[in-house]
C-alpha cells in the first residue's frame, strides 16, 4: 500500500480510564504559591488538573482600595473564564472573607453557581468545615498580615462559634512579599501559638504563604492538625468534584477527613 493510501491510526479509548476532574481555581493576580501548591498536591491524582483565572490584589489591608479589590465584579468576570473550561468546580482560592466577613464567601458561592451553573466553595468556608468536622474549633491562627487585619479575622471566627486560642502575625501588607516569607518564620510562629496558647489545631491563614508543604512535619512536631488555606480549597473542591480526599497522601491530617 502507498504512502498516499496508509490508514491513520486511531487511538482507541481505555474503557477503564477515570473521568478527567477539572477544578478551577480563582487566584490573586500577585500570588504565586498557590499555583505550584495545588499542581503538587493533585500530582498522585491522574485524572485531576487545576486551572486558575486572575483578578487583580496586590495588597492586604483595611484600606477603601485594598477592600475594593474584593469586589463582586472582577471575581465573577473570573468566575466565568473558568466556567468555559468546563470545570466541574469553582474555588475562591483566598481568604479575604477572613476579615470581609464569611457571609461574603458564601454569597460569593450563590451567585457564582447561579451564573455558571457550577457548584462553588472557597478556602475559609472549606477551613471552616474542616475545624467542625474534626471537632477542633480552639484555634491558633497563623499569618503574614497587618494587626487591625488579624483582629478582624479573630473577631470574625468568634461570631461563629471559633476560639481563636492564639495568634501570630508578621505585619505584612504586599501580597507578593507574603509568598516571600521563610519556612523558618513559619515554623516559628507555630510554635509560639503552641507554647501561648494550647490550641486544638492550627491554621496557615494566606494562600500566598508557602505553608502547605511543611504541614506534615509541622503536625508530627507539634502534635495537632495544621490546616492550610491551599489545603483546604483543594481538599474542597475534590469533595464536590466526588474524588476521595485520602488518595492525597504527603499533606496532612486534612485529607483523611
Amino acid at each position: 500500500m502507498s504512502a498516499a493510501t496508509t490508514p491513520t491510526p486511531t487511538a482507541v479509548p481505555d474503557a477503564a480510564a477515570p473521568r478527567r476532574v477539572l477544578l478551577g481555581m480563582l487566584t490573586p493576580s500577585s500570588n504565586t504559591a498557590l499555583e505550584p501548591i495545588t499542581a503538587a498536591m493533585l500530582a498522585g491524582l491522574p485524572e485531576a488538573s487545576a486551572h486558575f483565572a486572575r483578578f487583580r490584589v496586590t495588597e492586604i489591608s483595611l484600606g477603601d482600595r485594598a477592600l475594593g479589590q474584593f469586589d463582586e465584579a472582577p471575581i465573577l468576570e473570573a468566575a466565568r473564564l473558568l466556567a468555559d473550561a468546563r470545570v466541574d468546580v469553582i474555588a475562591w482560592n483566598g481568604t479575604s472573607s477572613g476579615w470581609l466577613g464569611f457571609e461574603r464567601d458564601e454569597a460569593l458561592c450563590a451567585r457564582i453557581t447561579a451564573e455558571t451553573g457550577i457548584p462553588a466553595c472557597t478556602s475559609v468556608l472549606a477551613l471552616n468545615e474542616a475545624m467542625r468536622l474534626a471537632g477542633r474549633t480552639r484555634f491558633g491562627l497563623l499569618s503574614p498580615y497587618l494587626e487591625d487585619v488579624q483582629r478582624r479575622i479573630v473577631d470574625n471566627y468568634a461570631r461563629r462559634g471559633f476560639d481563636c486560642a492564639a495568634e501570630r502575625h508578621l505585619g505584612l501588607r504586599v501580597n507578593f512579599e507574603f509568598s516571600e516569607v521563610t519556612p523558618e518564620q513559619i515554623g516559628g510562629m507555630a510554635r509560639a501559638a503552641m507554647a501561648a496558647g494550647d490550641p486544638q489545631c492550627l491554621t496557615t491563614f494566606c494562600t500566598n504563604l508557602r505553608a502547605a508543604p511543611m504541614v506534615p512535619a509541622l503536625e508530627a512536631a507539634l502534635g495537632v492538625p495544621v490546616y492550610d488555606t491551599v489545603a483546604t480549597a483543594v481538599w474542597k473542591s475534590l469533595r464536590i468534584a466526588g474524588v476521595d480526599t485520602r488518595r492525597v497522601r504527603g499533606w496532612g491530617s486534612l485529607f483523611d477527613l
